[in-house]
């Protein structure tokens, strides 16, 4: 089917598209990341406290990973509509669910005044933040991919930016709170005012949200698109090799970031380091991993998708065999650099251009729904490994490293494996309705090639 023309947006509306995405990112990652930290160093104490310190700590990541199951029925769901309808739409939706869950966690009674229900109402409302930054993310992604006429790399991944600023944010409300209030205070209430702040950020983000224009991409196509019925369907029977490539290529860097900014801080605090130490030592490290996205997504633009997460996949392979021995010398220098080089070196190298790979694998009729589906699947990583890494350390008695650095490093190879058997795709023309026939040999499904 031929290109439609599409009219390039003005500067204001790019500079709107991608401010809105940034800070929509940054909001929806702050309330989903703060429930990360908190379930490392405060709900196993506070919704588990009739288990021991490492059940509890499991029963803790089970609780967070379950946001991550969430994340691709979120994806599903609001990908169907934003292909219908429209990408803003959904935003605002998925920005109000995200911050009404994260406000009613903050109001949440404890193990010790409700007893059972306590968790299970914690799980429900995580399960509520899991949709709600499932479908976040696809829709902020393609606000900035398909607003930009150049660059897409570097504009895309505002939104990849947004989840370490929200990591930064998130972390220093709860050091904030807990270095003034006390460990006891912390403990008892404080816990609670960095989610319920979640309500003023909420107000914030939809007054910048609202202000932005539907992306001329889906608006050239919408007559198009209004006559498709499913787009689930079209990527699951037309392109499935392109779902599950585009899923290997975002595993390792979820793996990896769930590893450095939730697992690693259990490990950290359990391994005899104050909690505070490491809490600084990830507040710096998710502040300079802004940087290295942005930075790596921009290089991406000139050499390539494929060779900068390649790149990132075999170096933190490599890392991952180092990273916990720095951990276990005991020094609080050397555990910020370990977290400093892993988060905001090497783990930007596979996660920032994913904004702009998995938004060029698609094209514009079943755009959200496949790039939601693909990050998403893969972002299960980011939950599930943390929980797979406390029982393996449970169950070894503190023995495990090897096997997890094992892991990550498995996961990292089938990342390369993935992106070697994908095209490069940061030449392709975005403005595509439909996909071409399946068994024409386009492996990532998008159109002709344009100049960036």
């Amino acid at each position: 089917m031929p290109n439609l023309s599409v009219t390039p947006p003005g500067r204001i509306q790019l500079r709107r598209a991608v401010t809105s995405s940034f800070l929509g990112s940054v909001i929806e990652y702050y309330d989903f990341l703060l429930y990360a930290t908190a379930s490392a160093v405060v709900f196993n104490k506070v919704f588990f406290s009739s288990l021991g310190s490492l059940t509890a700590t499991v029963a803790s990541f089970g609780t967070f990973a379950t946001g991550y199951l969430a994340r691709p029925l979120g994806g599903v769901l609001f990908g169907h509509f934003g292909d219908r309808l429209g990408r803003k739409r959904m935003l605002v939706l998925t920005m109000t669910l995200m911050g009404v869950a994260s406000f009613l966690i903050g109001l949440l009674p404890t193990y010790g005044q409700i007893g059972a229900l306590a968790p299970v109402a914690l799980v429900l409302l995580r399960v509520l933040q899991g949709v709600a930054v499932g479908g976040e993310w696809g829709g902020a992604v393609l606000m900035s991919a398909e607003h930009a006429t150049s660059r897409r790399g570097l504009w895309a991944s505002f939104t990849n930016a947004g989840a370490p600023f929200g990591m930064v944010l998130s972390t220093a409300a709860l050091t904030g709170t807990g270095a003034v209030l006390g460990e006891q205070a912390f403990l008892s209430w404080g816990w609670r005012v960095p989610f319920l702040i979640s309500v003023v950020l909420l107000a914030i983000g939809l007054f910048v949200r609202l202000r932005v224009e539907e992306t001329p991409v889906f608006e050239a196509a919408k007559e198009e698109v209004s006559r498709q019925k499913a787009p689930l369907l079209d990527v699951l029977r037309n392109h499935p090799r392109t779902l599950l490539l585009g899923v290997g290529v975002g595993l390792a860097a979820f793996v990896a970031q769930g590893t450095l900014t939730t697992y690693l801080i259990a490990y950290g605090v359990r391994t005899g380091f104050p909690r505070q130490a490491v809490l600084n030592g990830l507040t710096l490290s998710s502040a300079l991993a802004v940087l290295g996205i942005v930075g790596w997504s921009a290089l991406s633009d000139r050499v390539g998708r494929r060779p900068v997460v390649l790149a990132g996949a075999v170096l933190m392979a490599v890392f991952a065999f180092v990273l916990f021995p720095m951990v276990n010398t005991g020094s609080t220098a050397v555990l910020t650099v370990a977290l400093v080089l892993g988060q905001a070196v090497l783990h930007p190298l596979m996660y920032g251009p994913l904004a702009a790979l998995y938004t060029e694998l698609f094209a514009t009729g079943s755009r959200y729904t496949g790039a939601s589906l693909g990050y998403q699947i893969a972002g299960l990583g980011a939950g599930l490994g943390p929980l797979l890494f406390a029982q393996l350390d449970a169950s070894s008695g503190g023995g495990g490293t090897t096997t997890i650095s094992t892991i990550i490093a498995g996961c990292c190879l089938l990342t390369v494996v993935c992106v070697l058997a994908l095209r490069e795709t940061s030449r392709q023309d975005l403005t595509a309705v439909a996909v071409p026939v399946p068994g024409s040999g386009d492996v990532t499904g998008a159109a002709k090639p344009s100049a960036i």
